[in-house]
């Protein structure tokens, strides 16, 4: 199947800013892009780009005075499978985790590891098979936390969300990576496009979507709390600890959003 991705962004702001964007899609779908990748600017800044420290490509510009706009628009073919679900079968031992891993077995900024473990061990202590663990902690954050953009707060911790049991995708993903951890089980967070492809169409702007990935028997597997279902057409940007790893960008100074248009379609053709 291919999908066209893309978005329109524009910040405003009173003096020249610096800002890092994570607004490209992650080098492992690279392969599956039918037309080029451009990161656009207007006006038309110097884009640099590099690899950040979880291999996400990162893209670094001097918003000028008075504002600047990004956009990107590109067609990329996908497999149209679902999400793998992750084996059955018993939890591998911390002691034979990859080194790799660890990292993801660790507290973070948003996912505190410390404050929700005797939720986690109450609630998912008992279950054995590191599927039916991940999943049943899948289920219970889809039920415990209601849905709204309104919900949204930059701050907001998984602690806070299992709290407030409101949010948004992010903090459905920042509780379930935050309970596979406490269980032993690595966690990442990861964010991208995710269309209303395969299911109704949803009557909601269109935005990126955040989910994550689980270690399982040797493998990293997706899960999506806030759907709770295997989903089709989700298309990779980027991947860390939390939020913080991967924010879509980072001004360091004071800017202004003034506009945020994200599309994911899927079509039958390449423009």
């Amino acid at each position: 199947m291919l999908i066209r991705c893309g978005y329109d962004i524009r910040f405003e702001t009173d003096e020249p800013t610096a800002m890092m964007a994570l607004l490209s899609i992650h080098p492992s779908r690279h392969h599956d892009l039918q037309t080029p990748q451009r990161l656009m600017a207007d006006p038309d800044v110097p884009l640099y780009q590099f690899e950040d420290g979880f291999g996400n490509v990162a893209t670094r510009l001097t918003i000028p005075r008075g504002g600047v706009t990004l956009s990107c628009d590109f067609t990329i073919a996908d497999s149209g499978e679902l999400d793998r679900r992750a084996p059955a079968g018993p939890q591998m031992p911390v002691e034979d985790l990859p080194d790799a891993v660890m990292p993801f077995l660790l507290g973070s900024r948003y996912c505190e590891t410390d404050r929700l473990m005797d939720v986690a061990w109450s609630n998912f202590g008992y279950i054995s098979d590191a599927r039916e663990r991940v999943e049943a902690i899948v289920h219970f954050v889809h039920n415990h936390i209601e849905f709204g953009y309104h919900h949204a707060r930059s701050d907001k911790t998984a602690w806070n969300a299992y709290q407030e049991r409101r949010g948004v995708c992010r903090d459905f993903a920042h509780l379930a990576v935050t309970l596979c951890r406490c269980m032993n089980i690595p966690a990442r967070y990861c964010t991208g496009y995710l269309g209303d492809i395969g299911i109704p169409p949803v009557d909601a702007p269109m935005d990126f979507s955040a989910w994550f990935d689980v270690y399982v028997a040797g493998d990293w597997f997706t899960y999506d709390a806030r759907h709770n279902q295997p989903r089709i057409g989700r298309i990779l940007m980027a991947r860390g600890r939390d939020a913080t790893d991967v924010a879509l960008t980072t001004a360091f100074g004071r800017t202004t959003l003034a506009r945020f248009d994200v599309h994911t379609d899927e079509v039958n053709q390449i423009d």
